[in-house]
């Protein structure tokens, strides 16, 4: 038995660690199972009080009963992230598709343009529709064939830099415009409250949107077309922060009760999230000399709904402040944490006075810093702002969080700032978002379509049913064929699955219709190297070898078959995931993670099954 132990260990291994990636998306399915259920209550019971409410404000009020349940048990919320993602296809929504207009971002670039370099620009930019060439390339071509150099048109900062430094830093301008378009629109989706969304770049200039649940193409659109809003704050003196808290805290104390009776009280945590609802779900930052606190992102949505209570509203605006959180949590030990920040309602500067930002490392100290440029009306401006608040934190906040909130050091004229950041990353993030106070470029929308939820449901049930069918159906064959080789075969294939699945939602993988086609598709693939071993090892039998010996050259024999077929077509599915959009990547992942837990299931999983028996001197039948 000692040979097979470590087989064994492995094997479990994978079955429990299939179960355990696969927990969180049946305990969503039962879930929303009981939500549902709940909401036609809620739905039939708002309908007894007022019969006459329409049925977008009925779809208002189930929409808020459906968030207030699901923040009732944390572990859904926590089951929703793990859970296997599914497809437009498979869940209704819409699909964009939307392009950065690089003719208008090179436009803005160019310094002094005549009416030659419209012409041609124009060219250029109609020459592309119906080539693969890059309009920076075509345009740069152009300007040479009429005589002239780039640095005629573009400056960068050195007026020695030859065409081909130009052209590149012009792609890498346009690279960078679809890169701060993505941070943006992902900003703003996330706020708007889209479940699951999937925003990724597509070659140079295009941007895929795929919105679970959104059916009104207009909004949409809107959402992720608008410029965006870049601010400069000031924050709140720290003590007004604290008194304006102090006051929603203990109004908070008067209307909410966290727990049922006083009876309860069973801890010094329980009390005191009963005396301090505010700060039991904002606590005191250590840095006492600042109002920030820290929310777990957990309590970030029911600490917004705070925020919107008229009540709370008004204690708010009678302060002139505005809560706004950071951008990004902070995670450690205890989980992941959001800053919270008591700036002023009123901006003192937007992004419309920024000219460019670059980030890059300091010679002089090697810290990364970014380097910030204003016009003329946004120097003067910023330098009364930086001589009057010296000492004083300034927030960089674009569409309602905030990127950064570094120490005014000094009185700033001239309009040129220096910000120093504590890594690379966020000074290149910080550099993206000042450049997004005014998109350089329009963002254009070139494909769109929506899939109806209904639609979603029924292909969910056509594709899940087909699957259950294919693996029906080719379990009893193997089983009517090979008998106990088919029962091997069987549990194989349950394996197969059930890996597949598991890798799929550990890595957030989407679950698309033609998904489902990879994952039967990887059925047959499973079975195929099956068919492969139990026909050589009835060849060996025939020959007169011993069951043991006809196992082991089976094994050995079909394993150049077995591998090769499914390396091709391992290459294919590369091929398709690389070069593929949509639908055919999500083919292309199912079909690959099922590949290789094929292959291991044929050559270890049913392997070790096989020796097992042979070891305890059992027959295996094998037709």
């Amino acid at each position: 038995m000692k040979e097979f132990t470590f087989r064994t260990v492995i094997i479990i291994g994978a079955f429990a660690l299939g179960f355990y990636l696969l927990y969180p998306t049946f305990a969503d399915l039962q879930n929303t199972k009981k939500i549902s259920q709940e909401l036609v209550k809620i739905s039939d019971l708002i309908k007894q009080k007022n019969p006459a409410i329409s049925e977008n404000d009925l779809q208002k009020k189930l929409t808020a009963a459906r968030d207030s349940l699901m923040k009732t048990d944390p572990s859904i919320i926590s089951n929703r992230e793990k859970r296997i993602k599914l497809g437009l296809d498979l869940q209704g929504g819409m699909y964009l598709v939307m392009e950065i207009n690089s003719a208008k971002l090179i436009e803005k670039l160019a310094k002094q343009p005549d009416d030659l370099f419209y012409k041609l620009l124009k060219e250029a930019q109609e020459e592309t529709k119906t080539s693969e060439e890059n309009i920076v390339s075509a345009l740069a071509k152009k300007i040479r064939a009429n005589g002239k150099r780039m640095s005629v048109y573009f400056d960068f900062g050195d007026i020695t830099a030859s065409d081909s430094e130009i052209e590149s830093k012009l792609v890498q301008q346009e690279t960078d415009a679809v890169t701060r378009a993505v941070e943006i629109i992902s900003k703003r989706v996330n706020q708007y409250g889209v479940s699951e969304p999937n925003i990724q770049k597509q070659g140079s200039r295009r941007i895929v949107l795929e919105l679970p649940g959104i059916s009104n193409m207009e909004e949409a659109r809107n959402l992720v077309q608008k410029g965006a809003v870049l601010e400069f704050k000031l924050f709140v003196k720290p003590q007004l922060a604290f008194n304006m808290m102090n006051k929603i805290d203990k109004l908070l104390a008067g209307t909410d009760s966290v727990l049922v009776g006083q009876d309860t009280l069973k801890s010094k945590e329980e009390k005191f999230a009963r005396q301090h609802p505010f700060y039991n779900l904002a606590r005191y930052s250590q840095n006492q000399n600042y109002a920030d606190t820290w929310v777990k992102a957990e309590n970030k949505t029911k600490l917004q709904d705070y925020f919107s209570r008229p009540e709370i509203k008004k204690i708010i605006d009678e302060a002139g402040a505005a809560f706004v959180f950071d951008a990004k949590p902070e995670t450690n030990k205890e989980g992941s944490f959001y800053a919270l920040y008591v700036l002023n309602s009123t901006s003192e500067l937007t992004g419309e006075v920024i000219t460019n930002a670059i980030s890059r490392v300091d010679p002089s100290d090697n810290k990364p810093v970014v380097n910030m440029e204003m016009n003329d009306e946004g120097a003067n401006e910023w330098a009364r702002i930086t001589g009057q608040n010296v000492g004083e934190r300034c927030s960089i906040v674009l569409d309602g969080v905030v990127y950064s909130a570094p120490v005014i050091q000094e009185k700033i004229p001239g309009g040129q700032s220096r910000i120093t950041a504590t890594s690379t990353e966020e000074a290149k993030l910080l550099e993206i978002v000042l450049k997004a106070g005014a998109l350089p470029a329009p963002v254009e929308t070139i494909e769109e379509r929506t899939v109806g939820p209904s639609l979603g449901q029924d292909s969910v049930d056509q594709g899940a049913n087909s699957a259950l069918l294919g693996f029906i159906l080719v379990s009893i064959f193997m089983i009517v064929y090979y008998k106990n080789g088919g029962i091997v075969a069987f549990s194989g294939l349950f394996f197969t699955i059930l890996i597949s699945l598991g890798v799929l939602a550990a890595f957030h993988g989407v679950l698309t219709l033609p998904g489902i086609a990879g994952v039967v598709l990887s059925m047959g693939m499973a079975v195929d190297s099956n068919v492969l071993i139990y026909e050589r090892i009835r060849e060996e039998l025939e020959t007169g070898k011993t069951l043991r010996a006809a196992i082991d050259s089976g094994f050995s024999m079909s394993f150049s078959a077995i591998f090769d077929s499914n390396v091709t077509t391992m290459i294919t599915g590369v091929i398709l995931y690389q070069f593929g959009t949509g639908p055919i990547q999500g083919f292309a992942l199912t079909l690959m993670i099922g590949i290789i837990a094929s292959l291991f299931s044929a050559l270890v999983f049913s392997r070790l099954i096989f020796d097992y028996f042979v070891s305890k001197g059992q027959m295996i039948k094998l037709g």
